[in-house]
């Protein structure tokens, strides 16, 4: 994945006379898990994303390394490309025959200028589509446990936008009629102008005593609710110092509120966890923080790639007759074992025979997936608690094969061999520094908004600090750090991190579990 510096010199020239097509796809309000199916499938296409300020950018873990991705958004009113820019971006792109994602929070139509974009796109006969994304006004709403209709309470919705493009005191909006309606008022991006809308409602006659709320980051772990009347929320507004992003919601549904709301009080709500393990292995992890409520800030730190010699696996692949035993102590072991023995054109028949064992349940289930029976799967899941179980046999003499990572703990070869059997340790993979930016990460370091840093594995750990800086360290010690197992924690405890949570089994369930037990206490 590539990062594009902000500056930008517009070419409208196509040299290829290619032509690419422009999606525009909205992200959603915040949570990263409200992207619908066809955003993350355009995502997963794109030869480049042109992205805003606030999109969740843990979507763009969704597009190939190879994508073009560029910042083109706007905080507090500053820009780092004005629209007629970005519109000429888009159609450059899109005129050197790529598919262009223009990524845009909530829904691109609903105060987005995704109309405009697509006005300048249509012009010029560049095929686009729209995907539609759930809009902050509904999004942030329902999180907040405030219905925005209701039979007995509310017949009519109307949306308005807060801000003010030109800077002027005033918002261009009709406040006699606005003010005269009876149904819901939400106002998007109004913040800075509270006071102002505020004034205008009860000049034009709203009672002071209608209902309101101001909900501050909506479906993150930031989300935070002010309720008040209009007689008081700028006063609170004041004194909590309430900033963008907000919308605000006026009328009786807000008092639903204490019955409907739910997500603040999911047991991990308001909390960010960092989860650094690879991509592919990373989104059940991140489904389940979300169903507890917490926000999961991806941060891959490993990326697993072919051993540079596939000599040894191979010998042993071809000979796998004369092994007794099979130990894979990782998925990713599993994975690259099964690949390699399709390209080499291998049968898996030749395992017959020979007795399998596993570390860990999911390893299990992925060799069971292949069609292969599981033997052994020890208690705990961790090579001396397989060393235990393989005790129990007479191994004296027998021969085992250990498909692993380049670089891994040798007590596993060592013990089974002082047992008197022989074993060969093919390196079936390595684990390598993804190429990932940290600036986010930093950011929210620094600010104090992660909650807990989770590690999977000692390479996690190693290869997280390599890729955050120095300085950073002491925020990192402030952290929550839970880790999947002993092996893990030692290791972080060398590197000078105190672990607060440790799971008593060794798995990624039961690190979250963990990790919500300790905070219900």
């Amino acid at each position: 994945m590539q990062i594009w510096p902000i500056t930008f010199t517009p070419k409208l020239t196509d040299s290829n006379n290619k032509q690419g097509k422009v999606i525009l796809v909205g992200a959603g309000p915040g949570d990263a898990g409200l992207l619908t199916l066809q955003g993350k499938h355009w995502l997963e296409k794109a030869d480049v994303v042109l992205f805003d300020h606030l999109v969740n950018e843990d979507l763009l873990r969704f597009t190939q390394k190879e994508t073009e991705i560029i910042y083109v958004g706007k905080k507090e009113g500053v820009a780092s490309l004005d629209q007629e820019k970005i519109n000429a971006l888009l159609i450059e792109k899109a005129k050197e025959g790529k598919i262009v994602v223009r990524l845009k929070g909530g829904d691109p139509f609903i105060f987005g200028r995704g109309g405009e974009e697509i006005q300048a796109v249509s012009k010029l006969q560049i095929p686009f589509l729209v995907v539609p994304g759930v809009t902050s006004v509904t999004g942030v709403a329902a999180y907040a446990g405030i219905p925005l209709t209701h039979r007995h309470l509310s017949s009519t919705l109307s949306i308005i936008t807060g801000s003010n493009e030109k800077k002027q005191d005033d918002i261009h909006i009709d406040w006699e009629k606005i003010s005269s309606r009876s149904g819901t008022l939400v106002f998007l991006m109004g913040a800075r102008k509270l006071p102002l809308i505020v004034d205008k409602l009860l000049k034009f006659g709203k009672s002071p005593e209608t209902p309101i709320a101001v909900i501050q980051w909506g479906t993150t772990a930031r989300q935070k609710t002010w309720k008040g009347t209009l007689s008081t929320i700028v006063e609170i507004a004041s004194k909590e110092k309430i900033s963008p992003p907000a919308l605000t919601i006026i009328g009786e549904v807000v008092n639903l509120k204490p019955e409907i709301e739910w997500y603040e009080h999911l047991p991990l709500s308001g909390k960010t966890v960092v989860v650094t393990r690879k991509g592919d292995q990373a989104e059940g992890m991140i489904q389940r923080l979300r169903e507890l409520g917490a926000e999961p800030f991806f941060f891959p730190v490993i990326e697993t790639i072919a051993p540079d010699d596939w000599a040894p696996l191979d010998d042993a692949l071809n000979n796998l007759s004369r092994y007794d035993g099979l130990i894979f102590t990782s998925v990713n072991g599993v994975r690259f074992f099964s690949q390699r023995l399709k390209e080499i054109q291998q049968d898996i028949r030749n395992l017959k025979g020979v007795r399998v064992f596993t570390i860990g349940p999911k390893t299990a289930e992925a060799v069971r997936d292949l069609g292969i029976c599981v033997d052994v799967v020890p208690d705990d899941f961790v090579a001396e608690s397989l060393i235990e179980s393989i005790g129990k046999e007479n191994i004296d003499g027998k021969r085992f094969l250990i498909p692993r990572a380049t670089v891994a703990r040798e007590v596993l070869p060592e013990k089974l061999r002082e047992m008197g059997a022989k074993v060969d340790v093919a390196p079936t993979y390595q684990t390598v520094l993804p190429r990932v930016k940290s600036d986010a990460l930093a950011k929210r370091l620094n600010s104090e908004d992660i909650d807990v840093l989770t590690f999977t594995s000692s390479s996690t750990v190693k290869n997280f600090l390599t890729l955050t800086e120095e300085t950073l360290l002491s925020k990192i010690k402030k952290t929550r750090i839970a880790c999947i197992g002993p092996v893990t924690a030692k290791t972080a405890e060398e590197a000078g991190l105190n672990v607060d949570i440790l799971p008593q089994e060794y798995t990624v369930a039961s690190l979250l579990d963990a990790i919500e037990d300790y905070y219900k206490s």
